[in-house]
């Protein structure tokens, strides 16, 4: 008996079939599901302009983009509204539990309007990388922490895998409530970029890190309830979500913790 040894490029290549073949059928002829090539690349090439970004702007002037921010921000609070009003519907009427939703694979009417709108909160993620790009072309540099690559990066692999194998079911609460979140945080940035006549109005921009730190802990109570009860729905999606929960809320708690509570120990 002959036994054969693989190369890793021989199990890379096996591992990466495995991924094409074992997707969700509904999602894998829709843009950027078949093959996590493509938003590899896409993260690949927003890894470049964080790190070369900075430095082609070192010794120009920022651009002043107000206009753009204005329709961008705003859009993005359309386009955040309509994912919250689709999961609410899609979950609502498919009378999704909270404990315990697999995945309706099937082709019915209510099964492929929640696939849709997973879809396009994945696609939203990626339209959200261009956060970044206005933060470089504005020189606000200060603003390209950890968190925010971490974040914004990571995001598009997590919803590339959640509607390549699990486009509805459990994850429906995640979508759901990221894009109430996101409905404030756009407002905010939109009406921030205004002008500064608006900023004696904003004095709320604490209590919107407080809300992004209750989505992490909601999602967190959320997955781990799954985790424990006998459903169909993959434990290693939920422990990879659960780990994920834990790294925002360590990410943001500190973020909050520098920003609000440092800062005014030390003006006392």
């Amino acid at each position: 008996m002959v036994s054969v040894s693989l190369s890793t490029w021989q199990r890379l290549q096996i591992f990466h079939q495995w991924v094409l073949e074992n997707g969700d059928k509904r999602t894998d002829g829709w843009l950027l599901v078949y093959s996590p090539l493509p938003v590899g690349g896409i993260f690949l090439f927003y890894l470049v302009i964080v790190w070369l970004g900075p430095k082609l702007m070192s010794h120009r002037e920022p651009v002043n983009i107000k206009a753009l921010l204005i329709i961008y921000n705003f859009s993005m609070v359309c386009l955040s509204a309509y994912m919250f009003y689709e999961f609410t519907a899609s979950s609502w009427l498919g009378n999704y539990s909270l404990v315990c939703q697999p995945v309706d694979y099937s082709e019915t009417p209510s099964a492929m309007r929640m696939a849709r709108v997973c879809w396009w909160f994945y696609f939203s993620k990626v339209i959200e990388l261009t956060d970044t790009v206005f933060f470089i072309l504005r020189k606000k540099n200060n603003q390209l922490t950890f968190l925010h690559v971490y974040h914004h990066g990571t995001m598009i692999f997590n919803w590339w895998a959640g509607v390549k194998y699990v486009a509805g079911g459990q994850s429906f609460l995640i979508g759901l409530i990221n894009s109430f979140v996101h409905v404030v945080m756009y407002m905010y940035y939109g009406l921030a970029a205004l002008g500064p006549q608006m900023h004696k109005y904003l004095w709320w921009k604490h209590y919107l890190t407080l809300l992004q730190l209750l989505q992490f802990f909601i999602v967190t109570i959320h997955t781990a309830v799954n985790l424990y009860a006998d459903c169909d729905f993959p434990d290693s999606m939920n422990i990879i979500v659960l780990g994920y929960a834990f790294s925002l809320i360590a990410l943001f708690s500190n973020f909050y913790y520098q920003n609000y509570i440092s800062k005014k120990t030390k003006m006392a």
